[in-house]
């Protein structure tokens, strides 16, 4: 999280106070917070997220990165060999939070099916302003927990249909549903794009896996 200002409020002494030029009063500097637009202006505005009016920049590690390709590689390919709509990378934000209307968060990778969204809203800027149907993280080891489930719910409520919350770490995936019906799957098991993506399947294991050449298993890596 970035801040722009500290709080102070710093008690001095007596004796300080009498110094000729010093204010009679504690310093009290107050946090800025931001909008929606403010990241269409600021400089790097797209490496934010906005909660309750402050940035938030999420870090992703190289392997959690690498994790987030092939996701999006698989289910791009899918989904343009069937026409069923926008598969959208990292950096796509998201305004689409009824409770919190100037909430912004980005997907790792999203899904929008087609006939949602037209080209003209594909084509402005700012952030989307509806949920996508399904929303992908890939967790990174500075990620907390709170702040993960956080996220889960927050998509849920907005109206997301699937979210997958990959684990690097693990080698899991966890499937979220609304209604709170949720399923981890391991290695051996194929994420499943159900109704949302009809007839996409993907083993688990081939998430992990590294570039063909580089001489690891991705055991490793997956740590990352």
């Amino acid at each position: 999280m970035v801040y722009d200002t500290w709080i102070i409020d710093e008690e001095v002494s007596g004796t300080d106070r009498e110094k000729p030029g010093w204010p009679n009063m504690n310093i009290v500097a107050t946090e800025n917070l931001y909008t929606p637009s403010d990241l269409l202006t600021m400089p790097e505005g797209d490496r934010y997220e906005l909660v309750d009016g402050r940035l938030v920049e999420n870090t992703m590690s190289l392997w959690s990165c690498y994790v987030a390709g092939r996701m999006h590689q698989r289910l791009h390919t899918f989904s343009e060999a069937n026409h069923l709509g926008w598969v959208l990378p990292e950096g796509t934000t998201y305004q689409c939070f009824p409770h919190h209307p100037n909430k912004v968060r980005k997907a790792d990778v999203s899904f929008i099916r087609l006939g949602r969204i037209s080209l003209e809203v594909a084509f402005s800027e700012g952030p989307v302003s509806i949920a996508p149907d399904l929303a992908v993280e890939v967790v990174s080891p500075n990620d907390l927990v709170y702040e993960v489930d956080s996220k889960v719910q927050e998509y849920l409520t907005a109206g997301v249909k699937l979210v997958w919350m990959i684990h690097p770490r693990t080698r899991t995936v966890a499937v979220h549903r609304p209604g709170g019906q949720g399923t981890i799957l391991r290695e051996t098991d194929e994420l499943d794009g159900e109704g949302v993506i009809p007839g996409f399947r993907c083993s688990v294991a081939e998430l992990f896996l590294p570039p063909a050449g580089s001489g690891a298993n991705g055991k490793t890596q997956g740590t990352n």
